[in-house]
């Protein structure tokens, strides 16, 4: 068997350990940016995965060999539908963490909700909200997103929270009192040119052995009658496995977050500023119908799946551009 002269680093990253399949088909949005502004907005949206299209732009980043000149990059449609406003809900900090202080539902709810759950409205909710806002650390829209709207066969919502930040808290109460029930388009959150967050569920492969999962080498050639195990799990004494050890196991529908997408084109379909079907529609997907999104590069996750978009984390611009989009091939 041998044995190594010189040492290597270790094979696959430890980062997203463990490894496992994710809960839900909806991924969770933990950290939200915040906002220095003085009038409140809603941080986040949800769309559906169609398919990857080409966009011809010009290149406006300052300071890139490529400035100004034409530029050819992937773009990922994500239809977007509106989203509505069911609820509202209040956080409030003490010893163990932040804790729902209070929930307040619409009236007119919309029917699909009750495939989730059912809620009975109080009568005078807002006004009870409304005088615990001294005691709230941070509001939440309870918003749903219904697949049919876009054009797929699912009737049950997706149901999530959605932060809301700028402002004060009553600020805050305000603008969710105006938005209660109503519902709230992808051009009312996000700006044209901004760059967004996404999460989502990544596509599922199954099992795998630890040559695929963790990229270990196999074994040379007459070493072993099993080329694809690994030589060595770990040393005699003590008797265990460490976690670190690649082993075999689930590979794929992990929850992953990637960071600053560019939106590169925000239409409707209507419209006909742009023509993003294909003929026939998209693979997997259909037709886009309504409001969508493009967003420069890729997007995890496969067709038809929820995606969410939340406002940028990281590296937030000083000032938005509008991407100069020359040409779209389909």
């Amino acid at each position: 068997m041998g044995h190594k002269k010189y040492s290597q680093p270790r094979r696959g990253s430890l980062a997203y350990s463990p490894r496992g399949r994710a809960k839900s088909m909806e991924a969770r949005i933990r950290n939200w940016p915040e906002v220095n502004s003085e009038q409140p907005k809603l941080l986040g949206y949800a769309g559906f995965k169609v398919g990857c299209i080409q966009i011809v732009s010009i290149d406006d980043r300052e300071k890139t060999p490529n400035h100004g000149k034409q530029l050819v990059s992937l773009g990922t449609v994500v239809a977007t539908p509106p989203i509505s406003i069911i609820g509202i809900r209040g956080y409030r900090d003490d010893n163990d963490g932040a804790h729902a202080l209070f929930d307040v539902y619409s009236s007119d709810m919309p029917k699909e909700v009750s495939r989730l759950f059912t809620v009975k409205p109080k009568e005078g909710g807002l006004e009870q909200a409304e005088k615990m806002l001294s005691k709230v650390s941070e509001l939440f829209a309870v918003v749903a997103v219904f697949p049919n709207t876009a054009g797929l066969e699912q009737k049950k919502p997706y149901v999530f929270e959605v932060a809301v930040k700028g402002g004060d808290t009553k600020k805050q109460f305000e603008f969710l009192k105006n938005l209660f029930g109503k519902q709230v388009k992808v051009e009312e959150v996000f700006e044209l040119g901004t760059t967004v967050d996404v999460a989502s569920i990544t596509k599922g492969k199954g099992i795998e052995g630890p040559i695929t999962r963790w990229g270990v080498k196999k074994k040379q050639h007459k070493s072993r009658k099993s080329v694809r195990a690994l030589g060595s799990l770990g040393p005699i004494s003590p008797a265990s496995i460490m976690y670190t050890v690649p082993r075999a196991g689930q590979r794929g529908f992990h929850q992953r977050v990637e960071y600053n997408k560019r939106i590169m084109i925000m239409s409707n379909t209507d419209k006909n500023e742009f023509k993003i079907n294909p003929s026939g529609g998209f693979k997997h997907y259909g037709v886009v119908n309504g409001d969508f999104v493009v967003l420069k590069g890729s997007v995890p996750g496969t067709y038809r799946r929820l995606v969410k978009l939340r406002a940028q984390m990281r590296d937030i611009p000083t000032k938005v551009l509008k991407p100069n989009i020359l040409e779209i091939v389909i």
